[in-house]
This record gives C-alpha cells, structure tokens and sequence, in this order.
C-alpha cells in the first residue's frame, strides 16, 4: 500500500485523511491506468499559492485547478520512491463548481482524479490529448461510482 502525504495550506480547509487514503486505495486498485510505485504528495492550496506555482513551473501567472508534478525513482530513505505530488486549488473549485453545475466536493474529486491521471501519463495540452483526458476521467469518475465511493466523499468532504 503506497504512503500518501496530504497538507492543506488553504486556510479552512482540511481533508479527512482517511477519506483521501480510500481514494488511492481505489484508484491504485484501477487497473485501467497506473501511477508509479511510490509515495504520492496531496496539496490543497488557495489562488496565492496556485498562481505562484502556475507561475514558477509553467510560466503562466494565472490561477488554475491542479498541478501534477511526478515523482523520481529514487529511494526516500524510507525504503520507497517518490510517485508525485498533487496540487489542487480549493478556491478554483469552488469558482468552477457551480458552473459545472457541481457541488465543490465533487469538483474537487475531479481535480484529484485529474492530477493521478497527470501522473498516469495522460497529457491536456492539445486537443487529441485534452479528448482522452476527459475520456478518462469520466471512465474514473464512473469506475468511483460504482464503488460507491464518490456518495460517501461527498457526504465526508467538509467543502460548502
């Protein structure tokens, strides 16, 4: 079972820590896309923090819902690798979710589903690319579902 690291730097927010080890449970057992082996990082931050980082890594200075960076192979003392990090931008969800027509408990599931899938190899950046993304995140959003996790994340999830 692979060690998550999970923080939140946005003021208010905390996610249950065992609500997010179901999570990877479940997409580690999803045998349609793998991340590496590995130790996997979860950021939840405010706009401040996000943009910077949108910034510093990908040279755009404006705010976005999640940023994957992957891990290395390389030991981390503790006997395991480094799978990655995902960083999510609480304040984006709850700008995008009503949008979406969504509560921000489910657009914030979508931005963790959407980072794993970063760190599966899947790519947004051009338009055949972005197609399969969405592709896959429906086909994980529906493979949650029918384990009855995403009921239970929407009822634990402490988002309004």
């Amino acid at each position: 079972m692979r060690s998550i690291q999970a923080s939140s730097r946005h003021k208010g927010f905390r996610a249950p820590a065992r609500l997010l080890r179901s999570l990877f449970v479940l997409l580690d057992e999803f045998e349609r896309w793998q991340i590496p082996a590995g130790e996997l990082s979860i950021v939840f931050l405010g706009d401040a923090e996000m943009i910077q980082l949108h910034a510093d890594f990908l040279d755009d200075p404006t705010p976005t819902d999640v940023i994957t960076f992957p891990g290395d192979d390389e030991d981390n003392g503790a006997g395991e690798s480094f799978a990655g990090e995902i960083c999510v931008c609480i304040d984006q969800a709850r700008r995008e979710a009503p949008k979406h027509g969504s509560d921000m408990a489910s657009e914030v599931l979508l931005y963790l589903v959407h980072g794993w899938l970063h760190l599966a190899g899947h790519d947004d950046l051009s338009e055949g690319p972005r197609a399969a993304m969405r592709l896959a995140e429906r086909e994980t959003l529906d493979y949650l579902e029918k384990a009855g996790f995403i009921k239970d994340w929407c009822a634990k999830m402490p988002l309004k």
